[in-house]
């Protein structure tokens, strides 16, 4: 089932209303995991950095040895045709999928020539704006590249995101900072992390043990264009607890400011405000604006 309302469907070639069927039981992608996704967002008529995603998903396509079946532009005209028969003032989810039907001789690499290819446009709000989240640890850590795909956004890395949150829960938190395979901080189990100290906007190096997303570069990107680089580091699960400012940023709510990690307490400050005030006005800008006319 769908976790949004007023769900549609590309598939196969035409748009089908509701949570349509696209995935049969003998499909690679149902039994062995072969499946990428990406997730865009759409609001006030616009879908920021859209194309960015596009091109993500036919990059981890690839890394799944999958052939992908649409161009990253022809994926933008199909989702801005599909958006089209949805409310203007809608917040919406978009995820355009791949995964593997048929195998090769061994059944466990998949024919990449049998790449199946779909689109969910789902309607879901976006976070309040006083909206906040509270972290805590996780035995779990993120995998490195010589034993999970972490280079891809892939279906089969997200139950070891599942442990990591469901463990924050029996904690009584609703999300877990996570650790790579050296122990340091990488992101958390949904999201990038980004903190402040003394002024200073700090996030966990790109090490390859976690995507390093895309809202996560246009932040990097506004806030220099501010005037205001960021530094990535190697950061410590010490170095979070002494910070003045903490936010998660990801593509479902953009920034979501952190107010406590184990005990620690942060205040939503002036830096993690003005984050999310050049995120929206840049995402509103005419030149983030494309006509869903064309």
């Amino acid at each position: 089932m769908a976790f949004g309302t007023n769900v549609r469907t590309y598939f196969e070639g035409g748009w089908h209303d509701g949570d349509a069927f696209v995935m049969r039981a003998a499909d690679h992608g149902a039994w062995l995991g072969s499946s990428v996704f990406d997730g865009a967002r759409y609001f006030d008529g616009v879908a920021p950095d859209l194309l960015a995603h596009c091109e993500r998903v036919n990059h981890s396509a690839e890394v799944l040895m999958l052939t992908p079946t649409c161009t990253a532009k022809e994926m933008v005209e199909i989702i801005w045709d599909g958006l089209k028969s949805l409310a203007t003032d809608a917040a919406v989810y978009i995820r355009p999928m791949y995964w593997g039907v048929d195998g090769d001789e061994t059944a466990i690499v998949p024919d990449a020539e049998s790449t199946a290819f779909s689109v969910c446009l789902e309607e879901r709000p976006l976070a309040p704006e006083d909206a906040t989240t509270r972290l805590t640890t996780t035995r779990f850590r993120r995998p490195i590249l010589e034993s999970a795909v972490v280079n891809a956004k892939a279906g089969c890395l997200y139950p070891n995101n599942a442990r990591m949150i469901a463990e924050a829960r029996a904690k009584g938190y609703p999300n877990a900072l996570v650790a790579d395979a050296m122990g340091n901080v990488a992101e958390t189990a949904t999201a990038n992390i980004f903190m402040v100290k003394d002024g200073e906007v700090l996030t966990p190096v790109a090490n390859g043990t976690f995507l390093a997303g895309i809202t996560r570069a246009r932040h990097m990107a506004n806030l220099a264009d501010d005037g205001s680089c960021v530094r990535e580091a190697v950061l410590t699960f010490d170095d979070i607890r002494g910070a003045d400012e903490l936010f998660m940023s990801g593509n479902m709510n953009k920034v979501t400011p952190v107010v406590e990690f184990d005990g620690t307490e942060f205040q939503p400050g002036p830096v993690t405000r003005r984050v999310r005030e050049m995120y929206w006005d840049w995402a509103l800008s005419e030149g983030a604006r494309p006509s869903l006319a064309s």
